[in-house]
């Protein structure tokens, strides 16, 4: 072989090289785009890395706690189940704990007139649409508060409280107070049995002593007249200069669509309670609205009716149920460098674990994985998530959780999050 010959085909090599790398490197700038930040003018961050979780083990101390509570006979009319969980650290170290539909009353120790060795909730337990409950700076968990905590807006309407914040009373102010994000939906037959969609509503609590001052509607979505389109928000909330960001959804209805889509609102500081304030993200820019999917493409991709988002850096990382029947106990996760998108996944998370029952395990689902940024720390993620009875009848499916409180009580997990491997 002549030099001339040798000298192209380590030319060639290196032309081959150089090729491979400007690829590497095109795909690395598709996945982790410099400027992916939805329209802000931000500039992106290598530290914006894609993330899943690494591991996870059940939370028992927190789970415990809860199962404590609502076990405790020495109290008459108290909190003894809920779903919906949603938790917020107030200013002196406590916690408050936001439940939607809540059984109150007592439970009994087992066994109870059916044999079953659950401790048991009387049938005619009284329940609500809506609770708080408050854990001590230590995490006992202490009292109810004055349920519903929040009344119902009208005859065959009722309130589901979601995420909440601390913010200053006005911009700028040094007195803080609780604003509670709210879902506002009507009584209805047919797949709607959890209720039509109506509004998203933002409630004011005094601090310290969590008293209702007001709540002022930030959302209507009565003029959408397809259900299924209306967009709810307050699921989950994530602040990141000066805004605080909203993500909804929408609600989708098994037969038609396994999931559902998942839109993102922001707000300036301060300022959840102003309506006006709003800005919603229409797939380019932030507007008046309407807005438009983040996530979700009516089949594989998509969100559960509730979802949580966290930070991890300057990675934003998605929790839901999974899409389709693997929903059932799995929950999964995306990852984006903007609460706008792209989102990336999903990826698998963890099988949610279920309480012990003598009923098959297909009979019971896990939803709602949410996250509780008061409970974690040390690079650990803590969601909690909501189990209930699989039955398209609400009287049989309360009857299972009455003959089993363990049914209808959050219960938590604690993971860490990695680059995947």
């Amino acid at each position: 072989m002549s030099d001339q010959e040798r000298h192209g085909g380590v030319h060639g090599r290196i032309w081959l090289v150089l090729l491979l790398a400007l690829a590497c490197a095109a795909v690395l700038l598709v996945v982790l785009p410099r400027d992916d930040r939805g329209g802000d003018g931000r500039r992106g961050t290598t530290a914006c890395r894609p993330r899943t979780v690494a591991s996870w083990s059940a939370d028992d101390k927190v789970t415990d706690a809860f199962a404590r509570y609502g076990d405790d006979r020495t109290r008459t009319d108290d909190w003894t189940g809920g779903d919906g969980t949603h938790s917020v650290r107030l200013p002196d170290g406590r916690v408050l704990w936001l439940f939607s539909d809540t059984l109150l009353g007592q439970v009994h120790a087992p066994p109870n007139t059916a044999g079953q060795p659950h401790t048991w909730r009387d049938p005619n337990a009284p329940m609500v649409r809506n609770s708080a409950v408050v854990m001590s700076r230590s995490g006992t968990l202490e009292r109810t508060l004055p349920t519903p905590l929040f009344t119902d807006p009208a005859p065959q309407q009722w309130r589901w409280p979601v995420a909440a914040r601390v913010e200053p009373r006005t911009p700028g102010s040094d007195e803080k107070v609780v604003r509670v994000l709210l879902w506002n939906r009507m009584a209805s037959q047919g797949p709607w049995i959890y209720g039509v969609p109506l509004a998203t509503e933002v409630a004011t609590l005094s601090l310290p002593d969590l008293r209702v001052e007001g709540i002022v509607k930030v959302s209507d979505q009565q003029r959408v007249a397809d259900p299924e389109k209306r967009v709810l928000y307050g699921v989950t909330i994530v602040d990141e200069d000066g805004w605080t960001y909203v993500f909804g959804g929408t609600d989708a209805q098994a037969a038609s669509r396994p999931s559902s889509d998942a839109h993102v609102a922001r707000v300036p500081h301060g300022r959840l309670a102003d309506a006006a304030a709003w800005e919603y993200w229409d797939g380019e820019e932030w507007g008046e609205g309407p807005s438009r999917p983040v996530l979700g493409d009516g089949s594989r991709k998509g969100v559960g009716s509730a979802f949580t988002v966290v930070r991890d850096e300057e990675t934003y990382v998605l929790f839901t149920m999974a899409a389709g029947a693997e929903g059932l106990t799995d929950v999964t996760s995306y990852w984006s460098c903007s609460p706008t998108g792209p989102w990336h996944g999903p990826a698998k998370g963890f099988e949610a674990p279920l309480p012990k029952d003598s009923a098959a395990r297909q009979d019971t689902a896990a939803y709602n994985p949410q996250a509780h940024p008061a409970l974690g720390g040390d690079g650990r993620v803590v969601l909690s998530y909501d189990v209930n009875w699989l039955d398209p009848v609400p009287a049989s499916a309360q009857a299972n959780i009455n003959r089993n409180v363990a049914l209808y009580r959050p219960r938590f997990v604690s993971l860490r999050l990695a680059e995947p491997r």
